[in-house]
């Protein structure tokens, strides 16, 4: 018999390009050309770009100089 383990999922909660783009300091285009570039993850829910708060605090992490 297989015990399942049951997990607690936090709410996520997305942002929109806007939104990422002000939490960064950037600017919407500079935020789609790190997508582009395959530097900053994005999800994509119905043909809209989203990002995930995680994802752009690692990117962040990621990034920093020293």
């Amino acid at each position: 018999m297989r015990t399942l383990k049951m997990t607690i999922h936090k709410p996520v909660r997305l942002l929109t390009p806007k939104e990422a783009a002000e939490f960064l300091s950037v600017s919407t285009r500079t935020l789609n050309r790190l997508v582009n570039e395959a530097s900053l993850p994005a999800i994509k829910v119905r043909g809209s770009m989203r990002f995930n708060l995680e994802d752009l605090v690692t990117f962040i992490e990621r990034s920093k100089w020293s």
